[in-house]
């Protein structure tokens, strides 16, 4: 009848017949393994967000690398005195595109709402409004900046 109740005997006394203390240490166990469970698929779920995050922070900076291969490629087509000049330039191209890209780019290019009939340019997350919040957007946010 004590154990019909559902409630486990282990706490409540001190010297178990062996089948009882096994029928508590197997509550306890499903117990265990479905919180096991439950914490086995948030770990899952959380490395995979950790990978998609590895691999486009890599791609990012692969892409981001190839403003450098070309200011070296302009800077060899130019004579020795200009090359300075060649490299700041290209310097303040990107660090001017990528605020342009902050400011103004994202929100007309992917800032479209379902609720607007103006389906050419967006018209929402200027200065990244509301992308902190979404990890996922956040990372296309840098990856499509780098271009």
């Amino acid at each position: 009848a004590i154990l019909a109740q559902g409630s486990c005997l282990c706490a409540r006394v001190p010297a178990l017949p062996s089948c009882l203390q096994r029928y508590c240490e197997m509550s306890t166990l499903e117990d265990r393994v479905a919180a096991l469970e439950a914490a086995l698929e948030t770990a899952k779920a959380d490395y995979n967000e950790s990978l998609d995050t590895i691999w486009m922070l890599l791609a990012s900076m692969l892409v981001f690398f190839m403003h450098s291969g070309f200011s070296l490629l302009e800077s060899g087509t130019v004579r020795f005195k200009n090359t300075q000049n060649i490299l700041a330039k290209n310097l303040i191209v990107v660090t001017v595109g990528f605020l342009c890209w902050y400011v103004i780019g994202y929100p007309l290019a992917f800032g479209a709402t379902e609720k607007t009939l103006n389906k050419f340019a967006g018209g929402t997350g200027f200065f990244m409004q509301g992308l902190w919040e979404n990890k996922d957007a956040l990372r296309f946010w840098f990856f499509q900046g780098a271009f």
